[in-house]
């Protein structure tokens, strides 16, 4: 598997490195709104910016997983981060009463969960390409259907111990798509246009630039019809990730330098640590 060259001299654009700070960067600002929006005195602009962050951080992921030389690593790594965070936010809803926030709210971050779904249905789109179908097909195909063979079974059965392993499964070992606000089917969604179009940078930019625009009108039209142009500049932002493409295109092609593990625990700490700080603050 060839591996992104180390940016040794500078180069115009952007690396990988730095696009992942720049992402981190936003994330920061989109999650301090995320916890502190109950004090009215984080600007919404905070959360506006922060719509280009998920794009950026999934642009990166498609690169990391066309160029790495150990996919069973990489997958492992995110894998189980997002089964450790599952298991955090399912304690929340079950047995973490004292810890909720006053006002109901607790964190609810699943990014990692979601590329975790996505990098199964990645893989599954490599084998299928090497004309490995079966495998191929069911990595494609799983995670796909998987909300929906789990939603079935909690329906089937009304056993408070089958519907707790079910819930539990959900949130750790088995992440489904329709089930994560964080990200979710959208991410699924995003990363399999970016892979798929990933040989030719501008027809990949477009086909995200396309994908993008559609799902975020057509979902909220769908959740709050009745709304106004006005509104798509104060409640109903989403579709604001589209203006992550401008990074994406001043991408060099160069991996840069930094620490990978930085990224990988940073996340799963600034969220607990903001956290943290708004249940000291809002108490």
């Amino acid at each position: 598997m060839q591996q992104l060259p180390t940016q040794k001299t500078p180069q115009k654009g952007l690396s990988g490195f730095a696009l992942k700070y720049l992402a981190m960067a936003l994330m920061v600002l989109d999650h301090i709104h995320y916890f502190f929006a109950f004090t009215g005195k984080i600007p919404v602009f905070f959360s506006m910016l922060g719509r280009l962050s998920a794009p950026l951080f999934l642009f990166c992921l498609i690169e990391g997983f066309t160029h790495t030389r150990d996919r069973r690593k990489y997958f492992l790594r995110i894998y189980l981060l997002s089964v450790l965070m599952g298991a955090v936010q399912f304690s929340f809803y079950n047995i973490g009463f004292a810890l909720v926030r006053p006002d109901g709210f607790f964190p609810q971050n699943q990014m990692l969960a979601s590329f975790a779904i996505l990098l199964v249905a990645l893989q599954g789109f490599d084998w299928c390409a090497r004309k490995k179908w079966g495998r191929g097909l069911a990595a494609v195909l799983i995670p796909i259907l998987l909300p929906f063979i789990v939603s079935a079974l909690m329906t089937a059965s009304s056993n408070p111990i089958w519907l707790f392993t079910l819930n539990l499964l959900s949130f750790t070992v088995l992440p489904q798509h329709l089930f994560i606000m964080d990200g979710g089917t959208a991410t699924l969604l995003f990363g399999i246009v970016l892979y798929l179009f990933r040989k030719n940078r501008y027809l990949q930019i477009a086909a995200f630039a396309l994908t993008c625009v559609l799902w975020d009108i057509a979902r909220v039209l769908l959740m709050m019809p009745g709304l106004c142009l006005s509104d798509f500049f104060t409640v109903a932002y989403e579709w604001m990730e589209l203006f992550a493409v401008v990074p994406m295109l001043c991408y060099n092609g160069m991996r840069g330098r930094g620490s990978k593990r930085f990224f990988y625990w940073f996340y799963p700490v600034h969220i607990y640590v903001l956290y943290a700080l708004s249940f000291a603050l809002y108490r």
